[in-house]
């Protein structure tokens, strides 16, 4: 590892920062390698049960550094990498994005690929692709209207303006707003609640669901939400959500485990 992504454990909480702030984290290789390297370690961690990502310095990333796309080769094809773009979707546990600054295209993309976003009202987001005569890239255009809606969706692509953190609130993009002396602990205090009180299997599954669901029909939603129930009243999880709530203590959910245990063979 280089220190391109810095980690910082907290109890259950993995933080991971985005580490090249003379760049204001500007996307490179090997920077998505650690950062991809570090999420796969957290999803077979047992005792990681959510991350917080953010960036150092000034910027929370500030897209794919333009010095790389400068040298990049004339190809009919994009190259082959290790994982897709859209890695941190596979995420089982929650991810949760402290947006410091500068969130502009591929780093409006990692933002939007969290779970739950937090940001500085100064936050800046911006898609930029079509002023570089690019398109919307890795997927974004599928999940930024299931975010915001179709309208705002189309606005913030195609026009590619900034906005800041005030509007990316008003709009539904950033969840919660935080003050910059407070962000990082506001996103970490909340993934510490999820880490504490809710169960880790839960968390995964409802995400599975959430995102399913974006594609099904509501009936199909229904008939996966049943047989997701019978399955959660045969393991553990239920008897220890409903002890601890009768015994007034903190629930002790078990970890996820490592996700090559839990794939068919």
């Amino acid at each position: 590892m280089s220190g391109l992504v810095l980690q910082e454990r907290r109890g259950g909480v993995l933080v991971l920062t985005f580490n090249r702030p003379e760049r204001l984290n500007a996307w490179i290789d090997a920077l998505e390698d650690e950062y991809f390297a570090a999420l796969d370690a957290a999803d077979d961690d047992p005792d990681v049960r959510a991350v917080v990502i953010t960036g150092a310095g000034r910027g929370f990333c500030a897209g794919a550094d333009m010095d790389d796309l400068e040298l990049a080769p004339d190809v009919d094809s994009l190259p082959d990498r290790a994982r897709p773009k859209h890695h941190p979707l596979s995420l089982r546990k929650p991810l949760i994005a402290a947006v410091n600054g500068p969130a502009a295209g591929l780093g409006l993309v990692e933002a939007a690929y969290a779970d739950v976003r937090f940001a500085v009202p100064t936050a800046k987001f911006t898609s930029s692709f079509a002023r570089r005569g690019l398109i919307a890239e890795y997927g974004i255009a599928w999940l930024l209207p299931r975010i915001v809606g179709a309208g705002r969706a189309l606005d913030l692509l195609l026009s590619g303006r900034v906005v800041d953190g005030v509007e990316a609130h008003r709009m539904g993009f950033v969840d919660f707003l935080a003050e910059p002396d407070s962000l990082l602990e506001d996103a970490v205090a909340y993934a510490e609640v999820l880490a504490t009180s809710c169960s880790p299997t839960s968390m995964s599954v409802i995400k599975a669901q959430i995102f399913d669901g974006l594609d099904s029909s509501f009936e199909a939603a229904v008939e996966r939400a049943d047989v997701e129930m019978l399955r959660s009243f045969a393991g553990p999880d239920v008897e220890e959500g409903v002890t601890s709530y009768l015994q007034r203590r903190p629930p002790a959910f078990a970890g996820l485990p490592p996700r090559a245990e839990t794939e068919p063979s």
